[in-house]
């Protein structure tokens, strides 16, 4: 993911916030009131920025099935074909750890409340991942050639289920560290990946 420097918007903030607090309550859980308390502003305030608590869940989930698509793309074409496939793939399991670990509510909204979605915007969120996952198949099969694509593609699936398991290791704090818990998801996914090469 991109490391902003400046402040987040108001926008941004509520997103934050909403997303936070739908993790932790659910959806139905969450009214606008807490939401708006949460950024300092009045509940009714909020429509000046989203039509209500529908759009908010749309926009964080079809937005972030979008960074993911759009920050991978962003690393193959750094490497631009000069990079070795095995560190275009080590690229991609970084940016999806810095998701994992940054975007903990996420992957809990996007687990519990996905179906809360109008078909329109869960059909783009599905749309967006598969191509997020078909990008790593081939990556994949780059560092191995001898890896069938099925097997790729159940490859990859496994390491995000790896990966996305971090909501559950947890709060924050008790984890052992940022760094050292970016280090092991990252030995943990190429570990897998090297058993399903090891499996064909």
């Amino acid at each position: 993911m991109v490391t902003r420097t400046d402040a987040p918007t108001r926008r941004e903030q509520i997103l934050k916030e909403a997303a936070r607090l739908f993790a932790e309550r659910g959806f139905h859980g969450v009214g606008v009131d807490e939401i708006g308390a949460a950024v300092g502003i009045s509940g009714p305030g909020l429509y000046r920025h989203f039509a209500g608590k529908d759009a908010m869940l749309a926009e964080l989930l079809v937005g972030i099935s979008g960074q993911l698509l759009t920050g991978a793309k962003r690393r193959l074409a750094e490497a631009d074909g000069e990079g070795a496939p095995s560190a275009v793939l080590d690229s991609l399991i970084e940016g999806h750890i810095d998701f994992a670990l940054d975007d903990r509510p996420l992957i809990t909204l996007h687990d519990r409340e996905l179906d809360r979605l109008r078909d329109s915007d869960r059909k783009l969120v599905r749309q967006l991942q598969r191509q997020y996952v078909e990008l790593w198949v081939e990556v994949l099969r780059e560092v191995y050639p001898a890896l069938p694509e099925p097997a790729a593609r159940s490859a990859v699936h496994s390491v995000f289920g790896l990966l996305n398991s971090t909501p559950h290791l947890g709060r924050p704090g008790s984890l052992p560290g940022r760094g050292v818990t970016a280090v092991l998801l990252h030995r943990m996914a190429r570990g897998a990946f090297e058993a399903a090469a090891d499996a064909d």
